[in-house]
């Protein structure tokens, strides 16, 4: 199976059923981010694990481990302006890039509340795992 395929299986999934899925991502909070393409400029799906920080929600491009950064990734520092579906609410969002001491108190604590992201880390040779704050608008 394609990661579009999974993909497509995983935001079926979700929509069906209020937000939650199973599978790999039972229990997980997830969302669904709507970006343009940084080359294509079309809209791009993808269904993400996030963390709730007040008012806001975090991703993280982890990309299972991989050596390279996530195409959502890329088309949110090109096109920041983006939406998310959470349950069943969709959310105008802006995208940024969390640095420093943010990055890393944020990355640290995605890392103890679901250890699975430090075996990633630990699988991309060093490569340095962004978090990305999305902002309602």
């Amino acid at each position: 199976m394609s990661e579009n395929d999974f993909n497509q299986k995983v935001i079926e999934e979700f929509r069906a059923n209020d937000g939650k899925v199973g599978g790999p991502f039972e229990g997980a909070p997830i969302l669904i981010v709507h970006s343009t393409g940084a080359k294509s400029g079309k809209e791009r799906l993808s269904p993400l694990v996030y963390r709730a920080e007040g008012d806001r929600w975090v991703i993280f491009g982890s990309k299972g481990g991989a050596p390279t950064h996530p195409d959502w990734f890329h088309n949110l520092k090109a096109n920041p302006e983006a939406s998310i579906e959470v349950g069943t609410d969709t959310v105008p969002v802006t995208a940024s890039v969390a640095e420093g001491e943010e990055h890393d108190r944020i990355w640290a604590a995605q890392k103890e509340a679901m250890p699975g992201f430090a075996e990633y880390e630990e699988k991309t040779g060093g490569r340095r795992i962004p978090v990305v704050i999305l902002t309602r608008r």
